[in-house]
């Protein structure tokens, strides 16, 4: 199971990630955990300044604007 963090104030944009994140995860049958992190001390120690932010399995991989479709397949099958 992959655990992915999205990371945001909870701002249009972060809720889009949020579902992104769980739509691609649902379409290509990988399991996942989604936690939604929204405490700006947290957000920071990941050393994200633009959000919404995504970490998989503890590594940060994308930080400011809307991921792309192909990125999300990437990284929630890698």
């Amino acid at each position: 199971m992959k655990n992915i963090k999205v990371l945001g104030s909870g701002c249009k944009r972060c809720q889009q990630t949020e579902e992104m994140v769980r739509d691609e995860a649902a379409r290509l049958g990988v399991d996942v955990s989604v936690e939604k992190i929204t405490d700006y001390a947290e957000i920071a120690s990941f050393g994200i300044a633009s959000t919404p932010g995504i970490v998989v399995d503890g590594k940060v991989v994308h930080a400011g604007g809307l991921p792309k479709p192909e990125d999300l397949q990437k990284w929630l099958v890698a």
